[in-house]
């Protein structure tokens, strides 16, 4: 089971950890407009979270999520042709509340109420650069992988400056 995420904001990677044992490398997309605590900022929130609900259990892959509830609906190219503007959250949501408290925890850099997640794009081609208006973008298929094996209230840290080496050794330690 995948016990702990790390976000790197500068690599556009997320890595999963059980028991400080890397498991998986993962391109992702965070915020057009870089890192960033405050509501309506279009930020990715820094900081230590955990995952608050897990959404979307039993959805078919592509699955299109509004108001975390599927629409029914399933993406294609047709359906983003007709609706070229919708920010598409499909197959998975990962929400995530803040742990730090005047972080990006209450007050207005909230994460749980800026409603950030981690979810499945329509833009896999995108993934590696930042693309999202907040959100964690992953692969449809890496998100639908990671969700059966993350356990709940599994802690989550989006970092801006953390590389690859870095984040190795500082979480492969016993």
């Amino acid at each position: 089971m995948i016990d702990y995420l790390h976000v790197s904001i500068a690599e556009q990677r997320l890595y999963a950890f059980s028991k400080h044992q890397l498991q998986y490398v993962y391109p992702v997309s965070t915020a057009q407009n870089g890192p960033g605590e405050q509501i309506n900022s279009g930020c990715t929130p820094r900081g230590m979270h955990y995952i608050r609900a897990k959404i979307g259990a039993d959805l078919p892959a592509m699955a299109v999520l509004r108001g975390r509830r599927w629409t029914g609906e399933i993406w294609t190219p047709e359906l983003q042709h007709k609706h070229p503007t919708r920010d598409w959250i499909l197959s998975r949501i990962l929400w995530l509340s803040g742990c730090e408290l005047g972080h990006n925890r209450l007050g207005a850099c909230d994460t749980f109420r800026r409603y950030i997640y981690l979810h499945g794009t329509a833009d896999e081609d995108r993934l590696g650069q930042p693309n999202s208006h907040g959100c964690i973008r992953m692969r449809n298929q890496d998100l639908i992988t990671l969700f059966e094996q993350v356990v709940a209230a599994c802690p989550v840290e989006i970092s801006e400056h953390a590389t690859e080496a870095q984040i190795l050794h500082a979480h492969t330690k016993e």
